[in-house]
C-alpha cells in the first residue's frame, strides 16, 4: 500500500523558527517613522510591541528558539500532516507528484495560530493585559482570540465590515474564544469616523481596520498591537509549517520543485516557501516559489515597489514593499484575507530580485479548484487556500502537456467549514469572475 501521509514525531518537532533575513542576498531596506521618515528605532516601535517582538522584527540571526511554552501549545495540533494528494493526481491525469501541508488541524483551523500564540507569549510575558488586532476574513481573529483565551489577554477585534456581514459564523468564533469584534471602518475611532463620514456605506478594508486597531492600542500603557501578516516577525514565527515540511519531505524520500502558497500580506507564502528559499540559498537544491494572490487584489503582479504606509490613516510606519496604495479598496470578494494593499517587505524585495514568481487568479475559477480538491481529497478549502490549489493544479496540467513529473507542494492553510455561503453562492451561479 502507497504511503500517502508523512508525520513527524510529537517528540521531534522543530524546536526553532527560521529567519530568512540571514540568508538574504542585500539587506532589507530601512523601516521609516510616519512622521519624520527617517530610519525607525527599537523605541519608536515600543508603544505597539513587546520589546521581544522588536527584537526578532529586526534580528538577522538564522534561527530562533521556539519557548517552551509556546511549544506546547503548538503540540495540540503540530506537527501537521504532510499529504500526497493521489486522488487529484489521479483525476488531472497528471505525471506530477502533489503535495500538500495541511495547516486546517489547527485549532481555529488556520496556519494563524502559529504566530497568534507566540505573540500571546511574548506580550503577557512582558505584563500586557489587552491586545488589538484587525481581521479580514476571521481567521486571524479567531487564532488571536484561542491566544488571549490561553494567555488571559482581552482581545479587541476591528474586522473587515464586508467579512463581518459575509462571515458571521468565523465572527461567532471569535467572541466563543472571548475576543469583542467590532465591523470595520466603526464609530469607535476618530479614523473610522473620519472614513464614514466620507462614505457611510464604506465596505472596509484591511487598511482601515489596522488604523483602527493601532489607534486603540496606544491610548493604553497595558495595550499592544499585534499583527497577523506582513512584518518580519509574524512570518518568522510561521516558518514552522516549512521547518516541519523540510522533514516529511525527506521521510517522503522526495524534495519539491515548485511550493505554492496565497498571499495575502505574506505570513501563509513566507512561512511555507521560505524554509526552502533558505535552503536554495545557502546552496541547496533549486526550487520554483509561487505566491498566489487574487485577481481582485494584485499586490505583486500590479503593484508598485515603493515606500507606502501599512494602514489607510497613516499611523504606521513606511515599509518598502509592492503596493496598490494604501487608500486602495478591492472588490468584496470572498477570499477576505488575500485583501490587503501590500506585500511582507521580505517577499517583496525576493520578488524584486526574481527569487520568487507571483501568480494573481480570478475568483470563480479559484473555488472549482476548490471543489475539485474537495471532491478528490475530501477537504473543504477556505477561500484563500483555493488560490494556492488553483495553482498547484495549473503547474499539474503543465506537467501533463510536457510529459514531466515534477514534484510540486503547497500549503493548504485552513479549511472553510466557516465560508459556506461562499461555496453557497459559486454552487447557485451567484458569484463573478471579473475579480
Amino acid at each position: 500500500m502507497f504511503k500517502r501521509k508523512f508525520y513527524i514525531p510529537d517528540n521531534k518537532i522543530p524546536k526553532k523558527w527560521y529567519n530568512i533575513a540571514s540568508d538574504l542576498p542585500e539587506a532589507l531596506p530601512a523601516v521609516l517613522h510616519p512622521l519624520t521618515r527617517v530610519p525607525i528605532t527599537p523605541e519608536d516601535l515600543s508603544p505597539l510591541f513587546p520589546m521581544e517582538i522588536i527584537k526578532q522584527e529586526v534580528s538577522t540571526e538564522r534561527f530562533i528558539d521556539i519557548p517552551e511554552p509556546v511549544l506546547d501549545v503548538y503540540s495540540l495540533s503540530r506537527p501537521s500532516p504532510l499529504i500526497r494528494a493521489y486522488n487529484l493526481e489521479k483525476a488531472l491525469d497528471t505525471p506530477a507528484k502533489i503535495y500538500y501541508k495541511y495547516e486546517g488541524v489547527n485549532p481555529a483551523g488556520s496556519h494563524k495560530v502559529n504566530t497568534a500564540v507566540a505573540q500571546a507569549f511574548y506580550n503577557k510575558s512582558e505584563g500586557i493585559k489587552r491586545l488589538t488586532t484587525e481581521t479580514g476574513a476571521g481567521q486571524w481573529g479567531s487564532a488571536l482570540s484561542f491566544a488571549g483565551a490561553l494567555f488571559n489577554l482581552e482581545i479587541d477585534v476591528y474586522m473587515v465590515r464586508v467579512s463581518y456581514n459575509q462571515k458571521p459564523y468565523r465572527r461567532a468564533l471569535i467572541e466563543s474564544y472571548g475576543g469583542t469584534v467590532t465591523a470595520s471602518p466603526s464609530s469607535r475611532t476618530e479614523a473610522g469616523r473620519k472614513i464614514l463620514a466620507e462614505n457611510p456605506n464604506n465596505s472596509g478594508s484591511l487598511g482601515i481596520a489596522i488604523s483602527e486597531a493601532v489607534e486603540m492600542a496606544v491610548q493604553r500603557d497595558d495595550t499592544k498591537y499585534s499583527l497577523g501578516s506582513v512584518l518580519n516577525h509574524v512570518l518568522l514565527h510561521q516558518t514552522i509549517i516549512g521547518n516541519e515540511a523540510l522533514i516529511q519531505f525527506d521521510l517522503a524520500d522526495d524534495y519539491p520543485d515548485i511550493v505554492i502558497a496565497c498571499a495575502g500580506g505574506g505570513s501563509n507564502f513566507g512561512g511555507f516557501a521560505f524554509p526552502f528559499i533558505g535552503e536554495m540559498l545557502r546552496g541547496g537544491k533549486s526550487v520554483k516559489s509561487i505566491a498566489v494572490e487574487p485577481f481582485a487584489c494584485p499586490t505583486l503582479t500590479k503593484g508598485v515597489y515603493e515606500y507606502d504606509y501599512g494602514d489607510t490613516a497613516h499611523l504606521t510606519p513606511l515599509m518598502k514593499m509592492y503596493t496598490l496604495g494604501n487608500g486602495f479598496i478591492p472588490s468584496s470578494i470572498h477570499a477576505g484575507g488575500l485583501r490587503y494593499h501590500g506585500m511582507s517587505p521580505i517577499i517583496s524585495l525576493l520578488k524584486k530580485l526574481n527569487l520568487i514568481d507571483a501568480v494573481s487568479q480570478k475568483q470563480v475559477d479559484c473555488f472549482e479548484a476548490g471543489i475539485k480538491f474537495a471532491r478528490t481529497e475530501g477537504i473543504l478549502p477556505a477561500p484563500e487556500s483555493t488560490h494556492a490549489i488553483k495553482t498547484a493544479i495549473d503547474e499539474a496540467l503543465k506537467c501533463k502537456e510536457e510529459g514531466i513529473s515534477r514534484t510540486i507542494a503547497f500549503n493548504l492553510s485552513g479549511h472553510g467549514h466557516f465560508d459556506m455561503s461562499a461555496y453557497s453562492d459559486y454552487l447557485n451561479g451567484n458569484m463573478s469572475n471579473n475579480d
